[in-house]
C-alpha cells in the first residue's frame, strides 16, 4: 500500500477488493453500444487491440492517477466521480483501483499490472443528441504552462498587468439551489441587489478592478490567460506560479481567428509567434484593440514553486503531469479517468498514450474534446501550439462502473 494507507485497516480492505473483483464478461456484447446520457457511447475494448499498449511507459500516467486517488480519499465514498457525469460511477466504485495504483507505486505491481487488474476499457464515441450519429474521434489541442518574465512596476516593455481577483467578482455554485445543476457556476457582480455579468476586458482595465502584483509583455500576459496558468520569472531568477484564480464569466474569443478573418493572417500563421509580430508591427493601440475583441479576463493568484517538475494545479485540484494530463469537459466527463488516447502529435507523429482527466477549460466543450497538457519550456509551447489532431478515446473504468454500465441492456 501507499505511505499515506500503510498499516490501516482501510488500506487492507481496499487491496482486497482490488483483488476480488473480476473483470465483466463482455464477450457476447461486442456489436452493442451502451449509452451514458445524450452525448457517449460505449462498446467493448480489448488491450490486445489498443495499439501500442503492450510496449507504453506508463509511469506518468500511474503517477498522476495516483495523485487523482489522493482526492478522492477526501470525498464522500457514494458521491458521484463526476457531478455531471453520472456514468462513472461514485468515488467508492474507484477505491480498488487506487488501492491497485498504491501497490504499483509502491513497487509490489507493474503499473500495467495495476491497470489491468483494476480497470475494463471501453471504447467512447461522440453522440450527435438529435441525429444519434456517432464519432469515433473528437478534437484534440494542446496546452502548456509558460515562462513569463515579468516586473514589479510599469516600465519599458512591461506594460500589461497582472490582476488577482476582484473583491466585487462573484461565482455562485448552482447546485447548492437545483441537484439537477450540480457542477455548473456563473460569475457576475451583484449591482443593485441582483447579480449580473461581471465587466468585461476593456472595463476591467479602464477601472482598475484587481490588485495589479506584476506586470508583463502584452502578448505573453495574454496567452497566460489563455493557457490559465504560468511560471512567472523576475529579474533575479526567481520564479513563482501564476495559478488560476477566476475569470470574468463572459465567452473566450480567439485573437488569432479574429486576424484571419479579417484577412490580417493566414490561418498556418496565426500562432503565438505569428500574432506577436503582427503586433509588434502595429503597435500599442492596435493590440488594445485586438485584445479587446476577446472579453474574457482571467485573474490569478501567486504560487510558490515547490517541485518544478510537476505542472500547475488543474480544476480538479490535482498537479498536472505533461503528458499524462488532459483536460476535458465536466459536462460529459469525471475528472480522475485514465484514457487511452491516439492522436497524431506534433514532433511525435502517430502517437498512443495514457493520460488522465484532470483538468477542464473554457473552450473544451463536447464528449470527445480533449486538451493536452505538453508541460514547459520552449518545445512544449511549440508543440502545444501546433496540436491540432482527431483523437480515438479508450476509457478505463473500474469493473464494477463497467458491469453496471451493460447490465442496461441485453446481450445480442
Amino acid at each position: 500500500m501507499s505511505r499515506r494507507l500503510k498499516g490501516t485497516a482501510a488500506g487492507l480492505a481496499l487491496a482486497l477488493a482490488a483483488c476480488q473483483q473480476p473483470a465483466p464478461d463482455l464477450s457476447e456484447r461486442s456489436e452493442t453500444p451502451v449509452s451514458a446520457p445524450d452525448t457517449l457511447d460505449f462498446r467493448p475494448a480489448a488491450w490486445a487491440d489498443m495499439t501500442g499498449w503492450s510496449e507504453a511507459d506508463l509511469g506518468a500516467a500511474l503517477a498522476a492517477f495516483d495523485r487523482s486517488c489522493a482526492r478522492f480519499t477526501q470525498r464522500d465514498p457514494d458521491a458521484p466521480l463526476g457531478a455531471r457525469a453520472g456514468w462513472a460511477g461514485t468515488v467508492a466504485d474507484w477505491q480498488p483501483a487506487c488501492a491497485a495504483a498504491a501497490d504499483a507505486m509502491a513497487g509490489r505491481t507493474t503499473p500495467r499490472e495495476a491497470f489491468e487488474s483494476a480497470f475494463t476499457p471501453v471504447r467512447a464515441q461522440a453522440v450527435d443528441p438529435e441525429s444519434r450519429e456517432r464519432a469515433d474521434t473528437g478534437l484534440l489541442t494542446g496546452y502548456y504552462e509558460p515562462h513569463v518574465e515579468v516586473r514589479g512596476t510599469r516600465q519599458g516593455a512591461f506594460t500589461q498587468p497582472l490582476r488577482r481577483r476582484p473583491d466585487d467578482l462573484v461565482t455562485v455554485d448552482l447546485g447548492r439551489f437545483d441537484d439537477s445543476l450540480a457542477g455548473r457556476r456563473i460569475v457576475g457582480e451583484v449591482r443593485d441587489g441582483q447579480l449580473v455579468h461581471y465587466k468585461d476586458r476593456t472595463a476591467i482595465e479602464m477601472e482598475n478592478a484587481g490588485e495589479v502584483f506584476a506586470w508583463g509583455r502584452p502578448i505573453d500576459v495574454f496567452f497566460l490567460q489563455i493557457q490559465g496558468s504560468g511560471r512567472l520569472v523576475w529579474p533575479d531568477g526567481r520564479q513563482e506560479r501564476a495559478a488560476f484564480a477566476a475569470h470574468n464569466g463572459l465567452p473566450y474569443r480567439s485573437i488569432g481567428r479574429e486576424l484571419i478573418e479579417r484577412g490580417e493572417l493566414a490561418a498556418h500563421a496565426a500562432s503565438k509567434a505569428g500574432i506577436e509580430a503582427w503586433l509588434i508591427e502595429h503597435g500599442p493601440e492596435a493590440t488594445a484593440e485586438l485584445f479587446a475583441v476577446n472579453p474574457r479576463y482571467v485573474f490569478f493568484q501567486t504560487r510558490s514553486l515547490d517541485d518544478p517538475q510537476l505542472g500547475p494545479a488543474g480544476s480538479s485540484g490535482v498537479a498536472l503531469t505533461p503528458m499524462a494530463s488532459i483536460a476535458v469537459d465536466p459536462a460529459h466527463h469525471a475528472h480522475g479517468v485514465p484514457v487511452w488516447l491516439s492522436a497524431d502529435l506534433p514532433e511525435l507523429g502517430p502517437w498512443s498514450g495514457l493520460v488522465v482527466a484532470q483538468d477542464s477549460g473554457g473552450a473544451i466543450t463536447g464528449p470527445l474534446r480533449g486538451d493536452f497538457f505538453w508541460g514547459w519550456g520552449e518545445a512544449a509551447e511549440r508543440r502545444a501550439g501546433s496540436t491540432r489532431a482527431e483523437a480515438g478515446w479508450v476509457v478505463l473504468l473500474p469493473h464494477t462502473v463497467v458491469a453496471r454500465l451493460f447490465a442496461q441492456q441485453d446481450p445480442v
